[in-house]
């Protein structure tokens, strides 16, 4: 179920970049060619930004697909590396929970006041706040999964393997 909601989220953020892009060269081409510009389109490829770079953590997360320097790790034993790779998943629910819950008093806010951005179209601040809200909480969730996948394959006394891509992990089966 949990790959099916990274997915989803993953498809979005292409949506969201591929609104960028016709956002953009909308506005590009109205400004050459007509002297004007999309109203608000600052506000809306900033919004967008926020969901195509937060709704795909999950995935990533899913797929380690972090940046990661490990020059020095695999000099070390496995059992190590495997027990670092766990420090390092706790490190980061640990780092998100502050940000999960920044997000949930941000959007909760924004959401009660109904503010809005100022600008000719009036668009509504809340949906950029959930959004960001939801990219991260199911990143947080992914990870702990993931601790708890590795730690029993820990004390199971097997060693913590990438999956070969990306798209091993977001197939369903």
């Amino acid at each position: 179920m949990l790959a099916r909601i990274e997915r989803l989220l993953l498809d979005l953020s292409v949506f969201a970049i591929a609104g960028l892009g016709l956002l953009i060269t909308a506005n590009v081409v109205a400004r050459a060619a007509f002297n004007t510009g999309i109203p608000d389109a600052i506000v809306m490829v900033r919004e967008l930004m926020v969901a195509a770079i937060v709704l795909p953590l999950a995935a990533a997360t899913a797929a380690r697909s972090h940046i990661v320097v490990e020059f020095v790790t695999k000099m070390m034993p496995a059992r190590l590396q495997d027990y670092l790779i766990v420090f390092g998943s706790l490190f980061g629910l640990f780092a998100l929970a502050p940000l999960i819950w920044a997000g949930w008093r941000e959007a909760a806010s924004t959401l009660q006041s109904g503010t809005f951005f100022f600008g000719e179209l009036s668009l509504p601040k809340w949906p950029g706040r959930v959004v960001f809200l939801v990219g991260l909480s199911f990143c947080w969730l992914r990870l702990a999964v993931m601790v708890a996948g590795d730690l029993r394959t820990i004390r199971a006394g097997g060693h913590l393997d990438a999956p070969e891509t990306a798209k091993d992990l977001l197939e369903d089966p």
